[in-house]
């Protein structure tokens, strides 16, 4: 237990929220501790019932059973994977910078689920933290399975493309995405790539509540290294730079 709980104390502080909150709600509906039908978004009960506690607990919970207990694990998998990933490399350091992202990717999907009637979050608000991961790590070679070998942008839509030929549903990882490409693009792609205006800044608040600390290795709305010297290298030469219900398996 105590090599469990210095594994735990490991992860990267919000990931680590994130990552206990996803097993502790399926946990409680999973035990009937409480009827798993309060965990759901019903738009119904969210905009006339005021049962405002629902886009919270969609996110988090998942129905496990003898059907989807390892599609779970899968999952739990990706969110521990490329969260810290995310959070110890391009955020690292600027907490407040990452918890902005996933609340804005959070509140998309809530708002999208609402117009969609969809009942779970997870699956979407986990895949647009990876789609966001493979963008600014993008030339990096990762492998699927049965060995397989591509670049990490493509491995979004290799999982969605797998998931949709073995028959299951696409539209979780498809919106998860697309919020993570709109959130990609107003970050990064737009204001650095195309010379328009950055739309997305991180409320003071959270700054106070997560202050920055130093040595950090890139803050809210820098680019990778990879990105900034490429960025250099086309400028100096006086032009702009160019960079460049289904859930399976998808392994670095």
């Amino acid at each position: 237990m105590s090599d469990l709980g210095d594994w735990f104390r490991s992860i990267p502080v919000i990931t680590r929220y994130w990552f206990a909150g996803a097993i502790v709600v399926p946990l409680v509906g999973k035990l009937g501790l409480i009827n798993a039908s309060y965990f759901l978004l019903w738009p119904d009960a969210f905009l006339y019932h005021f049962q405002i506690w629902r886009p919270v607990t969609a996110t988090f919970f998942f129905p496990v059973g003898p059907g989807t207990g390892f599609l779970y694990l899968v999952n739990l998998y990706f969110l521990y994977q490329y969260s810290t990933r995310l959070e110890t490399g391009a955020f690292d350091g600027r907490p407040a910078d990452y918890m902005f992202m996933l609340l804005f990717n959070w509140i998309c999907i809530v708002i999208t689920g609402l117009v969609m009637d969809m009942q779970l979050l997870m699956i979407p608000l986990i895949m647009s933290v990876l789609y966001v991961w493979a963008q600014l790590n993008r030339d990096m070679i990762v492998s699927f399975w049965f060995g397989t070998r591509f670049k990490a942008c493509y491995l979004p839509w290799v999982i969605l493309g797998f998931n949709y030929i073995i028959g299951g549903s696409v539209i979780n990882e498809l919106i998860g995405n697309l919020v993570g490409h709109l959130y990609y693009f107003l970050m990064f792609k737009y204001p650095m790539d195309l010379g328009g205006r950055t739309f997305l800044s991180t409320p003071q608040f959270l700054y106070r509540w997560l202050p920055s600390r130093r040595g950090g290795v890139s803050g809210f709305g820098v680019p990778p290294a990879s990105m900034r010297r490429a960025a250099e290298h086309q400028l100096g030469g006086g032009g702009r730079h160019n960079w460049g219900q289904g859930f399976r398996l998808g392994d670095q």
